[in-house]
């Protein structure tokens, strides 16, 4: 099955799952759908990327400072949102919409189109960290939510606060200890983008100021 076909899909799908279980919206996604969320999101990977789904997308090295990201990997699929997220009651871009993205945490993503396969309630913010698995800091990493850090207290973290992350973007992320950079309580979303660089599911995260409609 062509990859755009397979994203189209699994957007539907996406759709109708979130459809039953957040139809009131602003309920916790509860941990039965995150795991659901994760074996399709393994049986995808297998079934239709093969060995594709075990190659990574790395950031060029010029976007180390301005990006944090030059030098680590991404996986093809980001996987499940975490534990405990709320689902936006009725975000501007809903599930399995086509949309633009203009932001540039990767090569090639601004300006292309995605398709939305989550929107969340929550804060996110941009971090600074040092790998656990040692080399340069990751300076303005944008972006990680709060549900990804270890026991943050209540939200939003003011500037300068630090926390542990547990968010697992990147090698080495896991487990870092991170200063918060900035934050922002927009509609937080999750997409799939295929571009001539890069074709990943479940990216996280794009924030609603960096998308755009496609048309």
């Amino acid at each position: 099955m062509r990859a755009g076909t397979r994203l189209s899909l699994y957007g539907v799908g996406l759709v109708a799952a979130f459809g039953a279980a957040f139809g009131l919206g602003g309920v916790a996604v509860p941990d039965s759908v995150v795991e659901s969320w994760t074996q399709q999101s393994g049986a995808d990977e297998h079934g239709e990327h093969g060995e594709g789904a075990e190659q990574m997308s790395t950031h060029d090295e010029d976007q180390h400072e301005a990006g944090g990201m030059a030098g680590h990997e991404h996986a093809a699929d980001g996987g499940a949102p975490p534990e405990g997220i709320v689902a936006a009651a009725d975000p501007a871009y809903p599930l399995g919409e086509t949309v633009r993205l203009s932001a540039d945490h990767m090569p090639g993503m601004d300006g292309a189109e995605a398709t939305v396969s989550g929107a969340f309630a929550t804060t996110a913010y941009s971090v600074s960290y040092t790998p656990t698995t040692g080399g340069d800091p990751v300076r303005d990493h944008k972006w990680v939510v709060h549900e990804e850090l270890r026991d943050p207290g209540e939200a939003p973290l003011p500037d300068g606060a630090e926390a542990v992350l547990e968010a697992d973007h990147m090698d080495g992320m896991e487990g870092a200890e991170a200063t918060i950079d900035s934050s922002t309580q927009e509609t937080v979303y999750m997409v799939d983008v295929e571009t001539d660089d890069m074709t990943m599911t479940n990216h996280k995260w794009v924030v609603e100021s960096e998308i755009h409609p496609a048309g």
